[in-house]
């Protein structure tokens, strides 16, 4: 992910590429993918672990009033109730799935962003911020098409508070009951979300260092790498919110058959628009943003701290 490098040509390149003598080679040993996506792995399941309760609180409002209009439940008025009523054990339904899915997810989304990246720059002698945009976007839309079923596992664990199934039978009982289809139910939001998401946060972060250490005192670092990622995590938050209630309402179809079936993302934002109105697609938007903004902050930060420690350049 490290420094946009481009080929040895010897000539002027197109904006976003800097003049250099030799091409950059991208290792493809079997250390370097080990190296790429372990930290990656690492980084973003230890920012879920930490931000789980916030996911759990998001899905919860991203449910309410299914099919209707009326006034919300705020995040902290509902974080009591849910505490009161069902005990401080429920804010961490879905940890082991959410954990699973972290370093599966996590590590193709992130791993795969500099080899994408780098093939994009072999294509087109330029690593400007459409091509950054696109290995993003590339890269979220194949990890999340990948372990769709462990998302709507979680998503499920999550609401489900009665059940006390392990993560491995609640699976079973999902595709025996409803299908193996049901496993990837929400998958085309869920993958619009993550390329979106990824694209977002990624090309936000590895824009907002270039401009810092181009225009600040700043150099690479602690702080640098916080303020990045504070920006991409607000830039991600606005662009996602949408598609993430969308793929949760998807996800939790036999929740909302009250509002009837939703036959895509689509229909399902249609639906919400026209029964709950605009503000609909946004119901959990603070808690996405209380969640999404200090998952970014620890997700770079410690991954910049773990390729540093595994011998990679910086993001």
């Amino acid at each position: 992910m490290a420094g946009d490098s481009t080929p040895a040509t010897g000539k002027t390149l197109p904006s976003g590429s800097m003049e250099v003598k030799e091409r950059r080679k991208w290792g493809v040993s079997a250390s370097d993918v080990a190296s790429h996506f372990g930290t990656s792995g690492m980084s973003v399941a230890a920012a879920t672990a930490i931000t789980h309760p916030l996911d759990v609180l998001k899905v919860r409002l991203q449910m309410q009033l299914v099919g209707q209009r009326g006034p919300l439940v705020g995040m902290g008025r509902l974080s009591l109730q849910v505490v009161e009523s069902e005990g401080l054990r429920s804010l961490y339904l879905g940890l082991a799935p959410s954990l699973m899915r972290s370093v599966l997810y996590g590590g193709l989304r992130l791993g795969l962003y500099e080899p994408s990246k780098y093939l994009c720059e072999l294509a087109f002698e330029s690593t400007n911020i459409l091509v950054k945009i696109a290995s993003g976007a590339f890269s979220g839309a194949v990890a999340t098409a990948l372990t769709n079923p462990v998302e709507v596992l979680k998503v499920r664990m999550q609401m489900n508070t009665r059940s006390s199934l392990g993560p491995i039978h609640e699976m079973r009982r999902i595709a025996s009951e409803e299908g193996v289809r049901a496993l990837w139910k929400g998958v085309g939001p869920a993958m619009a979300r993550a390329a979106t998401l990824t694209a977002s946060q990624l090309a936000t972060y590895d824009e907002s260092k270039q401009a810092l250490i181009k225009y600040t005192p700043l150099e690479e670092g602690f702080h640098l790498h916080l303020i990045s990622s504070t920006i991409a995590g607000s830039v991600s938050t606005v662009m996602t919110a949408p598609m993430d209630m969308v793929k949760t309402r998807l996800m939790l179809q036999r929740e909302s058959n009250c509002a009837g079936l939703y036959r895509n993302g689509l229909h399902c934002a249609y639906q919400v628009l026209r029964t709950e109105g605009p503000s609909g697609l946004y119901k959990g938007g603070f808690a996405i943003f209380a969640r999404l903004a200090p998952q970014t902050m620890i997700t770079f930060v410690l991954c910049e701290k773990l390729r540093g420690m595994a011998g990679l350049k910086a993001i």
